[in-house]
């Protein structure tokens, strides 16, 4: 690629994205702010005062099967999840309801569905929506796959588009989204960690597509392994910034931040720059990860969460037994993109899968996967999962305010928060 090839796609780049934020400062000042949240196969929603920093819960819903994830339409009148009855965990197709359903929001934002739910083959892991809206992404873990699915012109779901034989998905595919041109689609594979099968783990990778919003078809553009040979290398999510031509990833297995300059439809395959996510390095025999990544709307921080991954029990609390539970917050140098660490912050629960920053910028709210139980003078405490409020102040720290808890049943986690504004 020459410069002046380089330059047309960082000025498409950058042009697509700075619309980000002005939509997002038209949407807070025109309608009301909601939270909605799943616990199994149930959507929750909560009314968010921004001003008071409280949420106010509403109506819940039923879903087909466990929520996994959801994405609204760039007019916030409806929302697309993916769900289904998969074992977690499960390394081969499991299950035999796996859907992607289309909700209508109302005025007051009362969920109903929309048209027929469509019929997934495997369990979705996650699913976004293109920045056109006219399109919904999924991507599926095991086996590795994704789909593109039409948004008719009503809001309601078309079938899966074939999409060619040579696309290269990786393993374990755990995050599907366009970029802010809209020309092309990253996807982020996992990988795997070592084990006594194999040694050396299985590498993960971005993965990027060319995508063409006219039919919804991706063709091969790009892997990318953190600048490594792909052992060693995680990643689980990602976030671009809403101005300028950076991509920011949270690297799940390694603990760490990078950040890649975006180069065209593609991305620089070595990260500008790397940084730990955690404060300390991981304590022996503590399954030490990184979980959920959003940049703020106004592009000056990026957050990320730490989790201290643990079995799933089928009743009672997760053993809380050390190392880093916590959002950490990063300041984002405005020339260069440099993340670099201000702040960590107790989310007052344990294991935040998912968090949510509301479209104005001022509150964060964090999910906490499960309960947990710690040992505290000899008696154990159990910390029931939650919902955790925080004021975002103008440099990006966060402040606590409040927590409310959230009821799970046998087995039940909370996988899954969003806060929207509704539509006017």
């Amino acid at each position: 690629m020459d410069r002046r090839q380089f330059n047309i796609g960082l000025a498409s780049v950058m042009l697509a994205s700075l619309a980000k934020p002005v939509l997002a400062q038209i949407q807070s000042r025109s309608g009301r702010m909601v939270l909605f949240n799943s616990v199994g196969s149930s959507l929750t929603r909560w009314d968010v005062d921004v001003a008071s920093a409280t949420l106010t819960k509403r109506a819940t819903i039923p879903v087909s099967s466990v929520v996994q994830y959801g994405w609204p339409h760039p007019s916030n009148k409806y929302l697309y999840v993916s769900s289904t009855d998969s074992e977690r965990g499960s390394q081969t197709i499991s299950g035999g309801a796996h859907f992607l359903t289309a909700f209508r929001l109302g005025a007051d934002g009362t969920l109903s569905p929309h048209g027929q739910p469509q019929i997934l083959r495997q369990r979705p892991i996650h699913n976004s929506v293109d920045q056109s809206g006219r399109f919904v992404l999924a991507c599926y873990n095991a086996p590795p796959h994704l789909t593109v699915h039409r948004i008719k012109e009503d809001g309601t779901l078309g079938s899966a588009i074939d999409q060619p034989p040579n696309l290269e998905l990786g393993i374990f595919c755990h995050q599907i989204q366009a970029t802010p041109s809209n020309h092309s689609v990253l996807m982020v594979t996992r990988g795997n960690n070592p084990s006594a099968q194999k040694p050396k783990g299985e590498p993960g990778a971005l993965k990027l597509f060319r995508f063409n919003d006219d039919d919804g078809k991706l063709s091969p553009l790009q892997s990318v392994g953190g600048g490594q040979s792909g052992d060693g290398y995680g990643p689980r999510h990602v976030d671009f910034h809403p101005s300028k031509p950076w991509v920011y990833v949270l690297v799940e297995l390694q603990n760490q931040l990078h950040m890649h300059r975006m180069l065209g439809e593609g991305i620089e395959p070595a990260p500008a720059f790397k940084r730990s996510v955690t404060q300390f390095p991981p304590e022996a025999g503590i399954v030490q990860v990184a979980g959920a990544i959003h940049v703020h709307p106004r592009g000056h921080v990026v957050y990320a969460s730490n989790r201290v991954s643990a079995t799933t029990v089928p009743v009672g609390a997760f053993p809380f037994k050390g190392g880093e539970n916590n959002i950490a917050v990063f300041a984002i140098d405005p020339v260069t993109g440099e993340p670099t660490p201000i702040q960590f912050v107790d989310p007052r629960g344990f294991h935040i899968r998912t968090f949510a920053i509301d479209p104005s910028g001022k509150l964060l709210i964090a999910a906490s996967l499960a309960a947990m139980s710690v040992k505290e003078g000899g008696e154990t405490r159990i910390v029931p999962a939650g919902l955790s409020v925080f004021r975002i102040s103008d440099d990006g720290r966060l402040d606590f305010v409040r927590r409310y808890e959230v009821e799970l049943g046998a087995g039940v986690q909370q996988m899954w928060v969003r806060a929207m504004t509704l539509p006017a």
